[in-house]
């Protein structure tokens, strides 16, 4: 409990310090005049948010007995443009995967949803650094209101093609939600451990970054013996956190318009996200096989 709670504090002065100076210079950002001199802003912010992860990956080692199991990140740089997919298991993925590129690539934008701009400091941090921000309308709500059918990835587009002038590595969570039983059953997945991949906001970012995305990594994330929460995670209770990491070759095609477009393409598209989650969900059968074995 102490450990928790202290863990916690930590992270909390920690955000409150590092944000709040992303904040204030996102205001100074909106009195930009230039697209240049608002560039030069971003990437000052994106620094002063990489010394957030620097601090909490401190907090982390100091406080916790948690043993990190990390392969498969090299070969990359700092200016480079990055997209990354991922499994979804808990909120302790964001600081996973912020680990796992930390002082690798440049500071990860990963997709939010529209709510979380109100959330006090890291909200409008976020905005500050150029999140994209999605909403998430019902199927009710897109039959009352069409004209917002595609909003999301409208901005998904508009936001990577800004990426373009900026070192950047964007996170995808293919499956949309955090892996639940519930939410497996409900989907009838074809996949053991994953819930079904949506190819859209990955292919927006593929065809916006186009020729200038420089790789593509596709992050598996295990927590071996645990069906984790945040709070096992600060308290300690979660001994090894598993991270296997692998670059994909993106075939051209799939760096074009045609891929976010109904055709040929984006059923080539989807067929080949669908062989990466298979592989993905090969490799977390033997990685908790091989921990249960282990504690067996």
């Amino acid at each position: 409990m102490l450990r928790g709670l202290a863990t916690i504090v930590l992270l909390f002065f920690n955000l409150l310090f590092w944000g709040t100076l992303v904040v204030l210079g996102g205001l100074v950002k909106l009195c930009m005049p230039t697209k240049p001199s608002r560039t030069r802003i971003v990437r000052l912010l994106a620094w002063l948010a990489e010394h957030w992860v620097g601090g909490n990956d401190a907090i982390f080692d100091l406080l916790l007995p948690t043993k990190w199991d990390i392969s498969g990140i090299d070969d990359v740089r700092y200016e480079g443009r990055y997209l990354i997919i991922s499994n979804h298991i808990s909120w302790v993925d964001i600081f996973a995967l912020f680990r796992l590129f930390h002082d690798r690539t440049a500071f990860i934008r990963f997709f939010l949803k529209s709510q979380l701009i109100w959330f006090p400091i890291a909200g409008q941090a976020c905005a500050a650094l150029e999140f994209p921000f999605m909403h998430r309308y019902t199927p009710e709500y897109l039959a009352k209101h069409p004209e917002k059918r595609g909003k999301d990835l409208e901005t998904s587009r508009r936001l990577c093609r800004r990426y373009r002038f900026i070192p950047v590595a964007i996170l995808n969570f293919c499956e949309g939600t955090r892996f639940s039983r519930e939410k497996h059953a409900d989907q009838a997945s074809p996949y053991r451990h994953l819930l079904r991949p949506r190819a859209g906001g990955v292919s927006f970012a593929l065809a916006s970054l186009g020729e200038n995305l420089d790789a593509m990594f596709d992050v598996t994330l295990a927590y071996p013996g645990h069906d984790i929460t945040m709070w096992d995670f600060v308290s300690g209770r979660v001994d090894r956190i598993v991270i296997r990491a692998r670059r994909l070759e993106v075939p051209a095609q799939f760096l074009s318009a045609a891929v976010t477009e109904p055709g040929p393409v984006r059923e080539e598209f989807k067929t080949w996200i669908d062989q990466v989650w298979r592989e993905k969900d090969e490799l977390l059968d033997e990685l908790l096989k091989g921990a249960a074995a282990t504690n067996g």
